[in-house]
């Protein structure tokens, strides 16, 4: 069977790909551009993958087109395949349809942590010898790529994966999760997001009750019994066996970064230690949802804390891109206040006094349409620094974010963002970056801004002294 992707350099769409080269068929797509990391994992995989959505790619005549989230009507590909009748599904359909069907499917649900708490997962049932599946929104740095064919190194039926809320394809507006149809669910939290296609909270709380409705009785919802929300949903009816966590009476996770060490309590009950330097509350959550989701598959709690003692983390997930002259520069996928507030406090965690430049592109549709930027000031409360790029933004960022004072800078050129940054940075500051998206390269350009002012500062040096010697 031979598929064309339509939109194959996304993250969920270019996964989709890897696994369908690695279950046998014959994989082809498009997109109007592929970058990495995404480029390198489709051309590791030998899927060839064309420029442009040009109509003239119905000669290809794959068996059938999947179509991606981001395809909208008026694409000139699309056109012709609706034109032409021709046949065509949207990605969740066909991976459910293709590849999850006969698997003991993982999903890993929420506004927050899917990919993180989905990478834990993925790891704890690898490192258990188990070789599971998984399609992931990120790059874990424990596999080295996002996504992977059930099986590769042992016949098992695991598969995980993030399970997002966001709408199907042009032809399907039902969220991508209800496709799954997993037998082991989390449920991370629930707020609201994606304005651009939801009115409301409530109307991500149906959706989240639609996915609920389809898990079977002999499965497990792992929720946050923190969030009010998910209780509204599993209030709306729900046949699947609950366990909560971040529970006062139930599971939780103890103990502090500086420290390194946490404590597993159920009630009053310590059940086991997790060794780890990943920092922020976040995490520790994510982490409890993961051992507990591997356990119901099989994985007894104490291996399940072993391995992520060896847990690597994932990539853009406070990810260290460099360290120059004492200042090092972070990588972290946060794009809603909710998120941002928790890596800040994360890296506050770690690096208690230190200085903390905050560097902010607000990229998400749901930040472009400024439904969070009365909340952006108190989610980067934490920050000594906030630098904001404002490019394409339809509202004041400067207003947004004027109760911060002479803290935030907003810019709506990069490369004088990157220099205000500059001039700003010291020996000791952690500059930590934010974005959903490439950021127009930001990282770059700031680590080769240190190095460029490091090199012009030892020269000085050098003169100085040579003169000194003359003297």
């Amino acid at each position: 069977m031979h598929i064309h992707i339509l939109g194959i350099g996304g993250t969920f769409m270019g996964g989709l790909a890897q696994i369908a080269r690695a279950a046998g068929f014959r994989v082809t797509g498009c997109d109007l551009a592929v970058y990495p990391p995404m480029s390198g994992q489709l051309e590791a995989a030998e899927i060839d993958f064309v420029e442009g959505y040009d109509a003239a790619q119905t000669a290809f005549e794959p068996d059938c087109f999947v179509v991606g989230n981001a395809i909208s009507r008026g694409n000139p590909l699309l056109e012709e395949i609706l034109a032409r009748d021709l046949p065509y599904v949207s990605g969740p359909q066909w991976l459910a349809e293709h590849i999850l069907k006969k698997t003991w499917v993982l999903a890993v649900a929420g506004t927050h942590g899917k990919t993180s708490t989905a990478a834990m997962l993925a790891w704890i049932l690898e490192d258990a010898g188990l070789a599971p599946g998984f399609l992931i929104g990120g790059v874990p740095l424990n596999f080295g790529v996002s996504a992977r064919l059930a099986g590769q190194g042992g016949d098992t039926p695991f598969f995980v994966i993030e399970a997002d809320e966001y709408d199907t394809a042009f032809c399907d507006k039902r969220s991508k999760f209800v496709h799954y149809h997993p037998r082991t669910t989390v449920l991370n939290n629930l707020e609201f997001d994606h304005a651009d296609i939801f009115s409301d909270l409530s109307a991500i709380e149906t959706q989240f009750h639609h996915l609920v409705r389809t898990l079977p009785c002999n499965g497990l919802i792992v929720s946050n019994a923190a969030q009010v929300s998910l209780e509204r949903v599993l209030a709306r009816g729900c046949w699947t066996p609950v366990e909560r966590f971040n529970d006062p009476q139930g599971w939780q996770m103890i103990g502090n970064d500086s420290a390194g060490s946490w404590k597993v309590v159920n009630g009053e009950d310590v059940v086991g230690t997790l060794n780890w330097s990943v920092s922020g509350t976040h995490n520790r959550q994510n982490a409890l949802a993961a051992l507990l989701a591997a356990r119901h598959a099989g994985v007894p709690l104490s291996r399940g804390l072993a391995a992520l003692s060896r847990f690597r983390n994932v990539k853009r997930r406070m990810e260290l891109r460099g360290s120059i002259d004492d200042i090092s520069l972070y990588d972290d996928f946060a794009h809603h206040p909710t998120a941002i507030a928790t890596t800040l406090q994360g890296l506050r965690e770690k690096v208690a006094n230190g200085r903390i430049l905050a560097v902010l592109e607000p990229r998400s549709n749901t930040m472009k349409l400024g439904v969070m930027k009365a909340a952006l000031p108190d989610s980067l409360a934490l920050a000594d620094r906030v630098f904001c790029y404002a490019a394409g933004l339809d509202w004041d960022a400067s207003a947004a974010l004027a109760p911060l004072g002479e803290n935030a800078v907003v810019e709506n050129d990069l490369d004088r963002l990157v220099g205000r940054v500059i001039d700003t940075a010291i020996a000791g500051d952690q500059i930590l970056v934010m974005s959903n998206g490439g950021f127009g390269g930001i990282h770059d350009k700031l680590l080769s801004a240190l190095t460029n002012r490091a090199a012009a500062r030892w020269s000085a040096q050098e003169v100085v002294g040579e003169q000194g010697g003359e003297e």
